[in-house]
């Protein structure tokens, strides 16, 4: 299955901080620009995004889409409304259908590894979903390589295809490139990374010693800020200020930049984008089919080096990651 290099996403969008007829608009600013994948979670804004995504991308040629979404993460207040076993997987994808409005989706993502569950049963009710014409491709997000290895040999025993990781992934946060990377590769497997722009710190609108701009992700706690805190050190900002003379050499846009790094691995797919406005989409896309030479990543790679995290066993515990 191809997708689009630039996907869009709407993790802290849709649902909670834009509106339907805001979402809508972002929505078919994306199809205008040429973005055919579409990835969501059943999580998010507690269900509510699958349902405006579904109502955003009504009456689209589904055939000419690709839209993803995930199960893991609690949707009810029972005890069997999360997790990956065989009871929350089946009835979760067809909530998710339902919102969606669609009859399949192309890819389900394990939106995290469950240790409660024996992974042979997470694995044999994905293949269920998927011989039963519900989803085409399966997926997992933020595995470990081990866990991408076993859950792979189960898959092709099962005779289903696992062809996708959602990894957190910028110049900024690179600890999948130590080894789920060469596991992926070994496999078969692409990236297609969320947070490319390091939760908007990779734009440069943060700035060293001053407070986060008004209405920006860090100050609305709907949107993200727990998750961005940790980057508005002042060392990690006044790097990347660093980089803005870089991409104005380059010609372009601090965003676009840091898309198109996260582009330059071979082993991603596509990079998801989320918007509250159809105008940093436009700005977005331009970030495919971007080639930075070897001489530009080299400076990017001495600006950041100081501050980039690179160590698997310093990141965040899964009840921390989106």
């Amino acid at each position: 299955m191809l997708v689009s290099e630039i996907s869009y996403g709407n993790w802290i969008t849709h649902g909670s901080q834009v509106e339907a007829d805001q979402a809508t608009a972002c929505v078919h600013a994306a199809l205008d620009l040429g973005i055919t994948t579409f990835d969501t979670a059943d999580v998010y804004a507690g269900t509510r995004a699958e349902a405006v995504l579904g109502d955003a991308l009504k009456g689209q040629r589904r055939e000419g889409l690709e839209i993803f979404t995930k199960v893991y993460w609690p949707t009810g207040p029972g005890r069997n409304d999360r997790g990956l076993s065989r009871k929350h997987i089946l009835e979760s994808i067809n909530g998710s259908l339902r919102r969606l409005q669609t009859d399949y989706v192309d890819l389900y993502q394990a939106h995290r590894y469950d240790y409660a569950t024996p992974l042979e049963e997470t694995m044999q009710a994905f293949a269920d979903v998927v011989h039963s014409g519900k989803a085409h491709y399966i997926g997992v997000s933020e595995w470990r390589a081990d866990e991408i290895r076993e859950a792979a040999a189960l898959a092709k025993d099962l005779k289903i295809q696992l062809v996708s990781n959602q990894p957190q992934y910028s110049a900024l946060y690179r600890v999948i490139e130590a080894e789920v990377v060469p596991a992926s590769q070994e496999l078969g497997i692409g990236q297609i990374v969320w947070s490319p722009l390091a939760q908007g710190v990779l734009t440069g609108k943060y700035l060293p010693g001053q407070p986060p701009p008004e209405g920006s992700r860090a100050t609305d706690e709907k949107s993200g800020a727990s998750f961005i805190s940790v980057l508005l050190r002042d060392e990690v900002l006044t790097a990347v200020q660093q980089l803005k003379p870089l991409a104005e050499q380059a010609g372009l846009s601090m965003a676009q930049l840091g898309i198109a790094w996260v582009l330059q691995n071979p082993n991603v797919s596509s990079a998801i984008v989320g918007a509250t406005r159809p105008e940093q989409l436009q700005d977005n896309v331009k970030a495919a089919g971007v080639k930075l030479d070897a001489e530009l990543l080299k400076r990017i790679d001495e600006v950041l080096e100081p501050v980039v995290e690179r160590d698997p066993n310093r990141t965040q515990s899964p009840a921390q990651r989106p």
